[in-house]
């Protein structure tokens, strides 16, 4: 795939990102690609792209609307070196007649005197999908839910306001673990420090807006979902890494449960 142009800059209404990223069109269809985190020195350093894919499963299991991802093996050019790397691809979410606007853009414009971006959402009818959205970032410790990874699709024509379905979890789990060494060190519960423009700087305590007669219903995880969202990793990360990353989700999972547990009991 050394035909894909790479940029880190999008053309979209949200900001740019960090990580290098492509578009094609395949039979009309618009297709978006990703790279891991890129080092011009090291080369891909990162596994954003194999996150993206197990958070694709995640969410699948868990019944939550989101955006597919397929992981592809490939030859790409970057900085006029070959390099032989994973990307991740994903289909446009848009439907015909469909404009995007990030969540930021569109809550500077239409929210009330005094109202936060989260009573922004709920008074729109979003509550659900922001209460599903703060489970996801905390059983993955998404760090990057900024007010360009929440899209509004409006359809003037037809009068229809609804939210992009969740999308962009590359930036979680272990992302910045780039050695076993490091994978071995990592608190998998650490309550690290997370960008979330609905919430708070922890997911943790982000957990704590949603109210307890609106816990979302989840389909429940089990202990043998692991194998699912895994399967077809090894050789593309290691078995320490796989480890670490359903050890992670688990106890995420066992924690959300507890707290929902509490608040019914409350």
């Amino acid at each position: 795939m050394t035909y894909l142009n790479w940029s880190k800059i999008r053309h979209s209404s949200g900001t740019a990102g960090s990580f290098l990223k492509s578009t094609s069109e395949l039979s009309g269809t618009k297709i978006y690609y990703k790279l891991s985190n890129y080092d011009n020195a090291r080369g891909v350093v990162g596994h954003e792209s194999v996150n993206e894919l197990i958070v694709d499963r995640l969410l699948t299991i868990l019944g939550i609307e989101h955006l597919h991802y397929q992981l592809i093996h490939a030859d790409i050019l970057v900085d006029g070196k070959n390099l032989d790397t994973y990307i991740c691809a994903s289909e446009n979410f848009r439907e015909r007649g469909e404009d995007k606007q990030a969540i930021d853009v569109c809550y500077e414009s239409e929210r009330l005197e005094c109202e936060s971006a989260l009573d922004f959402c709920v008074r729109m009818g979003w509550g659900e999908y922001i209460w599903q959205m703060l489970v996801v970032d905390f059983l993955i410790l998404n760090r990057d839910r900024h007010g360009a990874n929440i899209e509004v699709l409006r359809n003037k024509k037809m009068k229809s306001l609804r939210l992009a379905p969740l999308f962009d979890h590359g930036v979680s789990l272990l992302c910045k673990c780039e050695t076993d060494a490091a994978v071995e060190k990592f608190d998998v519960m650490a309550d690290l420090p997370i960008q979330c423009y609905v919430g708070s700087r922890s997911a943790q305590e982000n957990l704590k807006l949603i109210p307890a007669d609106q816990m979302p219903k989840l389909n429940p995880l089990k202990e043998s979902d692991g194998s699912v969202m895994l399967e077809g990793l090894d050789g593309v990360i290691s078995q320490s890494l796989q480890d670490k990353i359903w050890d992670m989700i688990w106890k995420r999972w066992c924690y959300y449960e507890d707290f929902c547990h509490s608040r019914r009991n409350g």
